[in-house]
């Protein structure tokens, strides 16, 4: 029996992508030929797709309406779909790595900054001179230090430098070129980040990218920051200048304000952010669940 190639692609085609249609049809020869075909992948897993398929390519031996093919809903085939096991084209995704929440997440690459950034909580990095300071940030967050480069193509120069660039967050692949349409207020429309993100991302840390994104917009309930609305997608950290008499210490919190590191330059006040951006830092993470554990501090620091 000789079927054309592309009858058999398209069977295999049109299979896969209607996993929920059940066939049934008279047994015909062409049942024992896909079955013993080297050349067809194994398809009894998938009943519904075989019965599919052998309905299709049945149509290329030339008799019509010799068959009565019914389309119907299976509920067991539904249930797969919505569940499905290892292995399956739809689950492509390893466990916990997807966020339904903020689905922009590149949720191993932010595991990866967690891991890093206990390694600079623990080995006194976070309190030597503010420069060596930023570049370990950077470093943790899964970014290049590019001071030199053009704003917009990698520049790394501004992050964690002023009040507002202090997210760190990791977005997947799919979420890098997001533009903001408008809806982050105190951003520029638009705000294309995907080529300066390629650029400067460190890519041992795990699929998608890294940017310190713009904070302006976390004091809200959800957040209604670049990274949660733009990228829809969590922050891995957040740096937080603590609210001392000399706002010379700061903490790295995460997505749910929980403390991950504290430092404290040992060149500040005068080699840190100027004194009214580190103000503003504070003030625009006030009241939020971000400035609880800065909050905390700076109450202690006061206590004789």
């Amino acid at each position: 029996m000789r079927l054309p190639f592309f009858r058999i692609a398209t069977a295999l085609a049109t299979a896969s992508h209607f996993p929920t249609l059940t066939l049934s049809f008279e047994s015909t020869p062409l049942a024992a030929f896909v079955s013993s075909s080297p050349s067809l992948p194994s398809l009894s897993s998938r009943p519904s797709s075989s019965l599919l398929i052998l309905s299709l390519l049945h149509g290329s031996g030339g008799t019509t309406n010799r068959n009565k093919v019914a389309f119907a809903r299976s509920e067991t085939t539904m249930s797969n779909a919505s569940n499905p096991t290892p292995g399956e084209c739809n689950a492509t995704n390893p466990p916990h790595s997807y966020d339904p929440e903020y689905p922009g997440t590149a949720v191993q690459r932010l595991r990866s900054v967690h891991e890093r950034v206990s390694i600079i909580a623990t080995d006194n990095s976070l309190n030597g001179p503010w420069e060596e300071v930023r570049r370990r940030i950077l470093w943790a967050g899964g970014l290049r230090d590019l001071p030199d480069a053009v704003p917009g193509q990698g520049y790394t120069g501004h992050s964690f430098n002023d009040f507002n660039h202090v997210d760190l967050t990791t977005m997947n692949d799919d979420s890098s070129d997001n533009l903001n349409d408008g809806s982050v207020k105190g951003i520029a429309i638009g705000n294309r980040l995907g080529p300066g993100i390629r650029i400067a991302s460190l890519p041992e840390l795990g699929p998608g990218g890294s940017w310190s994104t713009c904070a302006l917009g976390c004091n809200s309930d959800p957040p209604q920051d670049v990274a949660h609305v733009q990228f829809r997608s969590r922050i891995a950290f957040k740096l937080v200048w603590v609210p001392n008499e000399n706002y010379d210490t700061f903490v790295l919190v995460d997505d749910d304000g929980k403390l991950l590191a504290t430092g404290k330059p040992s060149d500040g006040p005068g080699a840190l952010p100027s004194r009214r951006e580190r103000e503003m830092n504070f003030r625009i993470v006030q009241g939020s669940k971000y400035a609880v554990v800065a909050e905390n501090m700076a109450k202690n620091s006061k206590k004789p």
